[in-house]
C-alpha cells in the first residue's frame, strides 16, 4: 500500500504542525508576499481604489493547488485594508443557521474567509447569494402556510473564498465574486526568496547552496519549501552544528527519500509500476490504482499533476504513458527488464 498523503513530506496539503509554522512565517503586507506578481499588481490597485472610496473590496475568489498561499493572501488583503478577518471553511458551515450566526456577527468592512468554499452545501450556498449581492439575510420563520420570510440587513463586508477545485463551484456562486485570481506554481527564484526569508525568521544559518537544494525539491510550492526547510534544520541540529550546508542537505534528503526534483518514493513507485507492469503505458487510471493499491482520486488529484508538470507522465484517451524524460530520470531504458 502506498504511503498516505497525510504522511508525505512533499505534499502541498496542510499537515499536522504546519499551522503554527505558517502563522510565524506568513507575510503581513503585500510587499512582503513573494511571487504571484501579476496578482499583486492588480490587487494593489483594487485595494487602493477601495480605500480611496472608503468601501469594502469586492468579493474575491482565490483558486489553485494546495500550499500556494491562498490563505496567506487573504490575510494580506485584510492587513492592507486594516480589516478584521473571520476564518472558516466550507465543511464547517453545516446549516443555514451556522452561516447566519457568522454573518450577523460581522462588522462594517470585515472579511469572511471561507476555505474549501466548493464544499458548501446547497442550502447554505443559497442563503449566501443575497448576503453577497444585497448584504441581506433572508430567514424563513415557521413552516407550511404560516411560514414567512424575515430579511435582516447586514453590514457591508467582503467574502474571500479559496478552493483547489474551482470547477466544482456552482455558476451562481462563482458569478458573485467580482475578483477572481488563479495562483500559479512559483518560479525557482521566488521559492529561493521564500526560503531565505523563512530562514531569517527562524534564525537558521543557511548556506546559499543549501537553499538552492531545498528550492529544487520544493515542487514550486511555498508550503513544501517551508516544511522541507524545517525538516532539514532538524537534521542539521542533530547531525551537525546547526548550520545548514549542501552536504548535510543531501544527507537529509537521502534519508527522507526525496530526489533532486522533489519526487519521493511514492511518485517513483507510480512511474515504475507503469514501466514494469505495463511496459510504460498507455494504461488506465483504474488499473494503475489497482496495481499500486492507491485510490483513483488520490492519484489523479495529488500525485499525477506534478508528474505531468515535470513532463514525466502523459495523459491521453487510452490512458497514462511514462515519457522518455521519466525513463532518463529513473535511469531506465525502454524495454529494459525490471530486474536489471
Amino acid at each position: 500500500m502506498i504511503q498516505s498523503e497525510n504522511e508525505r513530506i512533499i505534499t502541498g496539503n496542510e499537515a499536522q504542525g504546519d499551522r503554527a509554522l505558517d502563522l510565524s512565517l506568513r507575510p503581513k503586507k503585500l510587499n512582503e508576499y513573494v511571487g504571484q506578481e501579476k496578482i499583486k499588481e492588480n490587487l494593489a490597485i483594487f485595494l487602493k481604489a477601495a480605500q480611496k472610496r472608503g468601501e469594502p473590496i469586492e468579493h474575491v475568489l482565490l483558486y489553485g493547488a494546495p500550499g500556494l498561499g491562498k490563505t496567506t493572501l487573504a490575510h494580506v488583503i485584510a492587513n492592507e485594508l486594516g480589516a478584521n478577518i473571520r476564518v472558516t471553511s466550507g465543511p464547517a458551515i453545516e446549516k443555514g443557521g451556522d452561516l447566519a450566526a457568522i454573518l450577523t456577527n460581522l462588522g462594517e468592512g470585515d472579511i469572511l474567509f471561507i476555505d474549501e468554499i466548493h464544499r458548501l452545501n446547497t442550502t447554505v450556498e443559497e442563503i449566501l447569494y443575497p448576503a453577497m449581492e444585497d448584504y441581506a439575510l433572508d430567514i424563513i420563520i415557521g413552516k407550511g402556510p404560516s411560514a414567512r420570510t424575515l430579511r435582516i440587513d447586514l453590514p457591508r463586508f467582503t467574502i474571500i473564498g479559496a478552493t483547489t477545485k474551482a470547477s466544482l463551484l456552482s455558476a451562481p456562486l462563482r458569478d458573485r465574486f467580482g475578483i477572481t485570481y488563479h495562483l500559479n506554481f512559483y518560479e525557482h527564484d521566488d521559492i529561493g526568496k521564500i526560503i531565505d526569508r523563512s530562514a531569517d525568521i527562524l534564525n537558521i544559518n543557511l548556506e546559499n547552496e543549501a537553499a538552492s537544494e531545498i528550492a529544487n525539491r520544493s515542487r514550486r510550492t511555498p508550503r513544501v519549501a517551508n516544511r522541507l526547510l524545517k525538516r532539514v534544520r532538524d537534521y542539521c541540529d542533530v547531525k551537525g552544528n546547526g548550520e545548514v550546508n549542501r552536504e548535510l542537505c543531501h544527507s537529509a534528503f537521502t534519508l527522507m527519500e526525496i530526489d533532486e526534483l522533489g519526487l519521493d518514493w511514492v511518485d517513483c513507485k507510480i512511474l515504475e509500476t507503469i514501466i514494469d507492469k505495463f511496459n510504460g503505458g498507455p494504461v488506465g487510471l483504474n488499473t494503475i490504482a489497482a496495481a499500486t493499491g492507491e485510490d483513483v482520486s488520490t492519484i489523479e488529484e495529488i500525485y499525477e499533476p506534478y508528474l505531468m508538470q515535470l513532463g514525466f507522465l502523459d495523459r491521453g484517451p487510452r490512458g497514462r504513458t511514462v515519457t522518455d524524460a521519466a525513463y532518463r530520470h529513473l535511469g531506465r531504458r525502454k524495454g529494459q527488464d525490471s530486474t536489471v
